[in-house]
Parts: C-alpha cells; structure tokens; sequence
C-alpha cells in the first residue's frame, strides 16, 4: 500500500502523490511568539515533525517551512507588559522555541520565516487582492471581500451565512459585510508599524502565511498542516487569499491534528489548566512526551494526565531497556558465522513491513508503535540464545532504528564518567558477589539506585545504566 493521507478539504483518505517526484512542499502554521509555547501547541510540532520523517524515511526531499508571527495585538501587549519592545520580546520566545523544540527530539525546519522579514511580501500580496476587487481599504485598515470568493467555508465544511469567527476577527462598522476579515491594520499611536499604500499599520493575521507559503513553497504547496483549530478562520482565510490570486489550490492536501485535553477537561484560560513545554521537559523525558504524543492518532482528541504519562514513561523505558541489551550483547559477542538467519531476517522484514503499512496508514503512529513493541518481544527472544552472532544483533539494531528515525521515542545515552565513589561502590558490590556476601550487595545496589543508577545483573555479566 503506498501512502494514504486523509484529507481535510475532501473528508477522505486519498492516495499522497506530490507534485513533483521525489519532493514535498510542506508548510505548517508556527507560533505567534509571545509567550513561552504550551501542550496544545507541542502536539502540531510533534505530529508535523514525525509526518515530515516519515516521508524523508520514504526518499522524499522534504522542504518544511514553519513560521514565526512575530508581531501582532499579542505581541504589542505584552511588550508593553514586560516594558520591552516587540522584537525584544519576539527573540525572547524564539529562542525559547528553539529550546522546546530540541527539548522534544525535534529538529529544526528547512526554514522559519518571520512576519517582520517579509513585509514588503504581504504588502504586494494586499496590493494583488485591491487590484483584483477582492479587497478594499477604509480608514487605513484594509479588509477581504468574503462574500466575492464563492468557495469560501469549503475548508471548513461552514456555510457562509452561519459562521462564527475566531477571536482575532472583531466586527467593523468599515467592513462592507461583517464576515470581511482583515488584511491590514492601521496602527494606533505608539504601536510599532511599517508603512504601506494604505497608511503606517500592520498585517492581519491569515494573510501573513499566505505570502510566505507562496514565497517559499510555490502556489500550490503538497501539505498544509496545523492544529484543528486553525481549520477555520486561518486556513479557510488562507485559501480565499491565495486562490484568487494564483487560480490554483493552496494545497493539495490539508491535514490537520486534534486537540489536547487536560484530565478530561478542555485546556483552557479560564480554567487555568494550560501547562507549558517547557514545564513538561522538567517532568518527563522527551521520548516519553514523543511516545504519549503518537500514542493516539493525530486526528483524535489526546488526554493529558499523570496515568497516561506514566505508561508513556514505563513504555518508553522497556524499549530503552530492550536496544540497551542488545547492544551490552552485541559488545561481548564473539565473531564467528557472521550471517543473518534466514528466519530472523524474515520477522525483521516482517515488523518493517508492519511499521510502513501502519504508517502508510494516514500516520497512524499507535499501530507503528505497535510494531516497535514487536520488535521488542523478538529482540528479547533473540538474547535468550546461548549464541548470538554479531550480524544478526547488528541486524536487530538497525532494524530498530529505521523505525525510530521516524518515532525518536529512544535517544541515545550521553556517555558519562561514574565518579570515584561510585566506581568503588561497584567493584566492592563485585566483589561481596563473589563471597557470597548478599546482604552487602543489595545494600550497595540500593545505594547506587538513590544515586540515579541501576545495576542489572545479567548473563553476561553486571552492567549499568543511569535511571
């Protein structure tokens, strides 16, 4: 089966076939950097970074261009809040971005455009739709016709009568319909502006991405992804921006996550129940905030709370323990009949087919991650055997990694020097095995473990691992 990707503006699964063989366009909506990003934002970050390693694991050049809203009304205040000027503050949370991002086992996108550095973009773009009759400046601010784009709400499925806009749209008596959004905010006194045909002001905020996609990516990109909660208004705004002007589709395919729950509740301001990444990096370990994260299809509602990030932590912890004994294995190992049994290359093919199938599945990293566990149960199996030969751990091993190239549920450890005291505790605990001193070293043993470091006894000998 070839890759499926389900479908927002169709509501279907359809077959992924980019525009031009071999590489994929995708663009997805980044932060508004104001503040520090929290759960619900981690989610897109996550799901997106895992959707644009699948395909580089499938042989696609993948160009990824998130960006950066780095001023707007939320910006303004809290510069103000923080006596600090908007870019100040803008580089403040980037960096802060950055920090959550390697935080999470996420790498960096090809590129992260800002709003401030693609302004003379946007004013052409504006520019584009005033000359096209879809957009029209009253009293500095410039507005979208709504009503003259005949697909807009297709996006979101919303008849155009009966929408509701997001709190960023305010009704204007200036607009022609309330329904017109806006393109270009005139700036009131003492806020920071750029100017343009229209008057010093500012842009609104779906137009932004629509200039920079364009930019970056071309007019029509393969993916288009964020949060469910950018379905409408941003990406349905996008698209009536974009599509008038180029009389192409934005995006081929639009995809779109689902949102996070706090303890069953939904995560909100009022309720003071929003949690911040980079308090979550304090609590878990990044791979296990990746594996709750992918433990749940990316189009469902995910709930937070300390049970499921429990069972995150102990699945990810018998994964590491599983690689790490292969490996302990693989270093004692004798060299002899270096070839791969036929059976064992047989289920190691087997769990990768399985990964690819579940993940040509719409991404569906629950039953990938399944396939993980697989291999888990059959790398146990294997050490079990007397003899082991080095090709077949190595096969096991790689195995696991094309899968976690993918995932990133399991990081390599940091190679760390055990200090002299710990080191001495460890051969003293040797040594009381070998008296037959066992009372002494399960005092040892204990004693480590305060210290953050577990002894596994195994049949080829002790070895250590740091909780």
């Amino acid at each position: 089966m070839s890759l499926q990707i389900y479908n927002t503006m169709t509501r279907s699964r359809e077959p992924f076939v980019p525009l031009e063989p071999g590489k994929v366009k995708m663009y997805v909506c980044g932060p508004t950097v104001y503040d520090y990003i929290h759960i619900g934002n981690a989610r897109p970050v996550i799901v997106f970074d895992v959707v644009r390693s699948y395909l580089e694991y499938l042989g696609y050049d993948v160009n990824y261009v998130v960006n950066f809203t780095d001023v707007d009304d939320k910006l303004i205040r809290k510069a103000r809040e923080l006596n600090m000027e908007v870019p100040a503050v803008a580089e403040k949370f980037i960096a802060a971005y950055h920090e959550d991002l390697a935080g999470l086992n996420v790498p960096a996108a090809s590129i992260n455009p800002r709003v401030t550095d693609s302004m003379d973009l946007i004013i052409d773009f504006i520019k584009d739709l005033v000359d096209k009759g879809y957009a029209y400046e009253n009293d500095g601010d410039v507005f979208y016709r709504t009503k003259k784009f005949k697909d807009y709400g297709q996006l979101s499925g919303q008849n155009l009568e009966e929408l509701q806009f997001g709190i960023r749209i305010n009704v204007d008596e200036r607009k022609e319909n309330a329904e017109d959004f806006v393109l270009w905010k005139a700036a009131k006194p003492g806020e920071i502006y750029w100017s343009s045909p229209w008057g010093d002001g500012r842009p609104g905020w779906h137009i932004e991405c629509s200039a920079m996609a364009r930019h970056y990516l071309g007019d029509t990109l393969d993916i288009h992804g964020g949060g469910q909660d950018l379905q409408f208004p941003h990406h349905e705004c996008e698209c009536a921006q974009s599509e008038v002007i180029t009389g192409k589709p934005l995006s081929r395919y639009w995809m779109h996550n689902g949102y996070i729950r706090i303890d069953n509740e939904k995560m909100s301001k009022s309720l003071g129940n929003g949690i911040l990444v980079k308090d979550l990096r304090a609590r878990h370990k990044p791979e296990a905030l990746r594996y709750f994260m992918l433990s749940t299809h990316y189009r469902n509602p995910l709930n937070y709370n300390q049970e499921t990030m429990s069972q995150a932590e102990n699945s990810v912890e018998r994964i590491a323990n599983a690689v790490a004994n292969v490996k302990h294995r693989l270093a004692i190992a004798l060299k002899g009949n270096e070839e791969v049994s036929a059976e064992l290359q047989m289920k190691l093919d087997g769990i990768l087919q399985q990964f690819g199938e579940k993940m040509d599945d719409d991404f569906n990293t629950p039953d990938a991650i399944t396939a993980v566990f697989e291999w888990v149960s059959e790398a146990n199996l294997l050490l079990q055997r007397d003899v082991v030969n080095q090709a077949e751990l190595q096969a096991v091993l790689h195995t696991f990694h094309s899968m976690n190239t993918v995932l990133r549920i399991y990081s390599e450890p940091s190679e760390e020097l055990l200090d002299d005291e710990v080191e001495q505790l460890i051969a003293e605990r040797v040594e009381a095995r070998k008296t037959k001193n066992w009372g002494r070293a399960d005092e040892i043993r204990d004693l480590l473990a305060t210290k953050g470091i577990v002894l596994e006894d195994t049949a080829q000998g002790m070895r250590w691992r740091r909780k």
